[in-house]
Formats: C-alpha cells, structure tokens, sequence
C-alpha cells in the first residue's frame, strides 16, 4: 500500500498538462490546451487540459479526471498502478511490493500478461548484458549494426538463451503461471511438453504508450531457410499487432515538437533511425498499415511522412494502406531512398545531419508522388493513361477536406496535361458513388446528421420535473467560488459572508436535502468542513476518492467556451463573478422554490393517501403547512404570490 504522504506528492508533482502531452499533441487555446481525445474517435478537437485546474475533460465523450485517472483510463492501470507510473515519471521513490507467486496468481489475465511482459523483458535484457552467450552473441549482432550500448539501453534490447526451456523455467521458478507464459508466446506448448519460443534469437521489445512492454519480436540469427527471420507475439489480452506502433513510446514526443511523423518498416530501421537524429519514427512492423495505427498517430500529428527502400512492387502495394491515411484527414508526404539503400542503412552510413537533411530535402507530396511514379509507365498507353487518371482521382476523393480536394485537382491537371473540368466531374462522379453506397449499407453520409426514430413506447423525462439543473448550478457555484464573499447590508454596516457558508446554511436552515446523491455528498463534506471551521478546496472534490463526485466537479468547473480577453482591448464585460450575489442569491431561490413545490406535491399525495383517522395525517398536515408557509416566503421574497 502506497503511504498517504506519498500519494500526496504525485498529485502535486504530476502536472496534468505533461502526462496528457505524453500521449496527446496539445495546443494553447486560451487559458487551456485543447487536442483530440484519446479515448473516442473524433477529427475536431474537442479533448480539453485545464493546467489552472489540473484536469482533462472532453467535450465530445464526457471522458475527465485528473492526472490519475487520465493514466488509469488511457492505459487500463489500476489505481496504484498509475500512482507508481507517476511516481516514477517524477522521481518519486514508492516502496514497491516484491511480486509472489500468491499476488500473480490473484491478478486479473491482463494484469498478470503485463507482470509476465515486464518479467520476460527483464529477463532478456539480463541475457544480453550478463551471460557469455548473449554477449558473444546478441550483443556482437546489436554492434556490428553500429546500435550503441545507450540505444541498446533505450529500446531496451535483449537475447533469449538457445536453450530449450531456459526462460519458462526461470519463470515458472519465479511464480508466474504457466497459462500466461503461452498466452504470451513466450513459452510454446506441443504434445504435452513446453518450450521457449524466443530461444536463440535476439529481443526487440514492442511498448504501448506508457512505455509497459506488452509483446516482443525476436529475430534469428541463424542462416537456416527453414527458420523463421522473425518470431513475434500473438494476439492476446494485452497485445493487438494491429493497434500498435514500433518505436512510438519514444518517438511521440518528438512526433508532437517537429509535427511529422516518419512511417518506416521494420525494428531497425526506427533503432539506426532514431541514433541517427531522427527520433520521431515508428514502424508497423512489416504488416499492413491499419486505421487504429493511423488513429495512434493522429493522436501526435496531421502528417505522416513514409519512407521507402526503392523496391516499386513494394511502394504500389502499400498504396491501399496511403489511402486509408488520407482517408482519415491526414497529410502524406513520401521519400523514396536511392536504390540499395533503406532507412537502416542510409542511417549507419551517413554522417551527422545527413539523414535528416536528406528526408526533410526529398520529401514529395504523396498524390504528387503516385502520379510520378505511375505516369512513367503509362507513356505511349492512352488505356493505361485512362486507368491512372481514374485511380488518381480515386485517391482524392478519400480526402475529406474540400479546399485540399481542389488543390489537388489543379497540380494534377498540370502533371497529367488533362483539363481540370474533366478532372473534376470524374471526381464528382466517385464521391456520388461512395455517397449512394453508404446509403445502401445504412452507413450516415458525410456531414449529415442520423435521424433518430421516435419510439412511442419509451418514456423520456422531463427535465422540469426534476432538480438536476438546480442542484448542479448550486454546486457548481460552490465549486468555482468557495473562496469569494458576498456583501449584505446588516443595519447601517455591510457584512461580508462566505459564499459556501450562505448557500450550506440557507439549505439547512430550511430542512432541504438535495435529490441528486452525489451533489447530496458534496454539500455534506461542506458543512462537515464548516464545523471544523475550515473552508474545502476546488481541489479537494477534483480529485475525489469517489468517482463519481469526480466526474460531478470536473463536469461543473469545466467549459466548452472560454470568454475572450476583452480587457487587453479596454472592454469592460460583466461576468458571473461581478453579479456573484445575484447569481447565488438566485440559484438558491430558484431552487428551494422548486424543491419546496416538489416536496408539497409529494406531501399531498401521502395526504390522499391515508384514512382520515390515521395517527401519520397529523403529522402530514402539520409538514403540510410548514411546506405551504416556506413557499409563500420564498415567492415574496421572488416578488410573486403564491396561490395554492
């Protein structure tokens, strides 16, 4: 268990506006930082970071919290283990538990596959720096590559033993469950009998985003055909090879500052890459290029730069996978190294500043570089002609912003020496069609809004027949203002009263409880505050230990809009918090008034209720009356008189 004191210091370490930007590209807007959400789907930002506040919160999913909760729900942690992720993140020391096989046992498939990743990775790193095999070995094969011992160390490289069972049976030794060791590909199973399934290969392991390895590719080194050049993780619980990226947990930072992302192929093309000065690179590692990959990217940038080793057969074929990128709204550039060379080894072989001069020099607009590439061989062939233009144009119609379209559409008219009209019907002519098929399979077109069919038989509530929009703008003004003062006159003589003391003590005084249980809990652990003269923080219900009073806080203290900086134009503008005593003063009456009417309706129902000689009328008509009366009061006090 992590002591509270601790606990006490990674919140205040850990600045919310780092950890979201660890995973995330943030720009400044306002007061706040904005980017697009990492937990849903979306291509206009609507994903917000309050620095001021220490929160994230978007505007699109709902998703909030604060740095904890940010690293619990992006990266599926427990809560202590996003404690010790930021804890380690800031160098904060935490007593860590050592791993038994009692607590492996008891942790969930995920948990225990991450444990098992973590071990294995350990484990191989080990191999390589410390036994006479994988020094002789592993380590001569990462130097003859020119890695140096700091790369080695930075993507943590190792080397499986070529032995049979030398992994599985340190761990199993070490109390990790055999289940989990094949669920991982670590170990292998056949008629009975396991063994290890890296054994005599060297260790390239795969992180997620918070740099926790979640699979490993292991390469041989043998010159046997019948071997297998790469082995790698299946699929499981904590592992989607289609979902994941090479490189990006040390590349993302560098994606964000240069707003670039280079797309290579394999492990050591990012390794020899990023040694080289090229540190925002990954790599699909060899399979085809997947929207939740690009989603991955779009996450740190709009650009996507993919280099190419010169093989024509292998540029035409990952086409399809280019399409998808610009499908997605996101801008492709391609550079294509000399023949014989790739990123590796262009990288090892060239001296300092040349290989980012060279990318940066050579990079060419991806519809640019298709019809270049596709138009040399059309010459002499108006079919194959025919056939490019159409192909060309299918590529931009996959582009979803208009004036990108045009732009388009012009250079290619002047590549191709083809009229821009003709260009333009024919791509008029394939969005219908995509339009008509989308219709057809039911899918919503572009820019239009799904119409929801009225359902007779579900019951909507109205929202006036509840408290909820009373009762969250009084905590809300709770929240935002705890700290300000409002002034009453008291005789002759003005009196400054604590906003959370007036609204709390008006709604005791009154006998109110609020309907909602979690705004009931925040007006509690005030009054409690109250009585131990003490005044609780914003700060206090932001990082709640309840969840849901969390999600309550963050929700009322954030906004969507931020109101712009009229006094840096000498524009006096009234705000919320020049009128704060209108504004508490109204939200309270505006809510008692409601609450009271609800509770007097509620109280003349019992009445219909009960037999007239029942001993619980009394006790009705007299909470009737007291009911009855509280309503004249606050309507006087609104200016309006009740009639019952």
């Amino acid at each position: 268990m992590i002591p509270k004191d601790t606990i006490d210091d990674i919140f205040e370490s850990a600045r919310i506006e780092e950890v979201v930007g660890d995973f995330v590209s943030l720009k400044k807007r306002g007061v706040n930082l904005l980017g697009n959400c990492p937990f849903h789907d979306e291509k206009t930002p609507s994903f917000t970071v309050s620095p001021a506040k220490g929160i994230y919160k978007c505007f699109g999913c709902g998703e909030g919290g604060n740095s904890v909760n940010f690293i619990m729900a992006h990266e599926h942690y427990t809560y202590p283990e996003a404690l010790r992720y930021l804890a380690n993140k800031y160098g904060i020391e935490v007593e860590e538990e050592e791993v038994t096989p009692e607590m492996v046992k008891e942790q969930s498939e995920k948990e225990s596959l991450y444990v098992v990743a973590n071990y294995a990775e350990k484990h191989f790193v080990d191999n390589l720096l410390d036994s006479n095999e994988g020094k002789a070995i592993g380590l001569s094969y990462f130097k003859e590559r020119g890695f140096s011992d700091e790369t080695i160390g930075k993507f943590k490289l190792g080397y499986a033993i070529d032995s049979f069972e030398a992994f599985t049976s340190a761990a199993t030794t070490n109390g990790y469950k055999q289940s989990f060791l094949v669920d991982s590909g670590l170990t292998k199973e056949k008629n009975g009998k396991q063994y290890d399934g890296y054994r005599g290969r060297v260790i390239f392991p795969i992180h997620n985003l918070s740099g926790r390895p979640i699979g490993f590719g292991g390469r041989t080194l043998r010159t046997d055909k019948k071997t297998p050049k790469y082995v790698n993780s299946p699929q499981n619980a904590i592992y989607d090879k289609s979902r994941v990226l090479y490189g990006l947990y040390t590349a993302k930072k560098s994606i964000i500052q240069n707003d670039n992302c280079f797309l290579v192929e394999g492990y050591t093309d990012v390794i020899s890459m990023f040694q080289a000065g090229v540190q925002n690179v990954v790599s699909s590692s060899g399979t085809s290029l997947t929207v939740q990959q690009i989603a991955l990217i779009s996450r740190f940038t709009k650009n996507i730069t993919i280099l190419y080793d010169g093989d024509a057969a292998g540029i035409k074929a990952s086409f399809r996978g280019i399409d998808l990128i610009l499908e997605q709204g996101m801008n492709v550039k391609v550079v294509l190294f000399p023949d014989g060379e790739d990123p590796d080894s262009f990288a090892k072989n060239s001296v300092p500043g040349e290989l980012e001069d060279f990318v940066k020099d050579k990079a060419k607009d991806f519809i640019v570089f298709k019809t270049d590439l596709l138009y040399a061989e059309t010459e002499g062939d108006p079919i194959k002609k025919a056939k490019l233009i159409h192909d060309i144009v299918d590529s931009i119609a996959l582009i979803p912003d208009d004036i990108s379209r045009s732009v388009y559409i012009k250079e290619c008219s002047r590549l191709l020496d083809i009229e821009e009209s003709l260009l333009i019907i024919e791509l008029n002519k394939v969005i219908r069609k995509k339009q008509y098929n989308s219709k057809k399979q039911g899918a919503v077109p572009q820019n239009q809004i799904p119409v929801v069919p009225f359902q007779q038989e579900k019951s909507i509530p109205k929202l006036t027949d509840t408290l909820d929009i009373q009762e969250r703008n009084i905590i809300r003004l709770l929240l935002i203002y705890s700290d300000k003062t409002i002034t009453f006159k008291v005789g002759e003589e003005d009196q400054n009263v604590a906003i959370v003391a007036f609204l709390v003590y008006k709604l005791q005084q009154d006998d109110i409880e609020m309907t909602n249980e979690w705004c009931r809990i925040i007006i509690q652990e005030y009054n409690q505050a109250l009585e131990d003269e003490t005044i609780l923080s914003q700060q206090h219900f932001l990082n709640h230990h309840t969840p849901e009073v969390r999600a309550l806080a963050i929700d009322l203290v954030t906004s969507k809009y931020e109101l712009h900086d009229w006094k840096s134009k000498l524009i006096d503008v009234e705000t919320e918090e020049h009128k704060l005593k209108r504004a508490v003063e109204g939200a309270l009456h505006s809510y008692l008034e409601k609450r009271v009417r609800m509770m007097w309706h509620e109280n003349q129902e019992k009445l219909k209720s009960v037999s007239s000689n029942s001993a619980a009328i009394i006790d009705l008509l007299k909470e009737q009356k007291r009911l009855t009366d509280l309503k004249k009061k606050l309507s006087a006090s609104m200016g309006r008189i009740v009639v019952n």
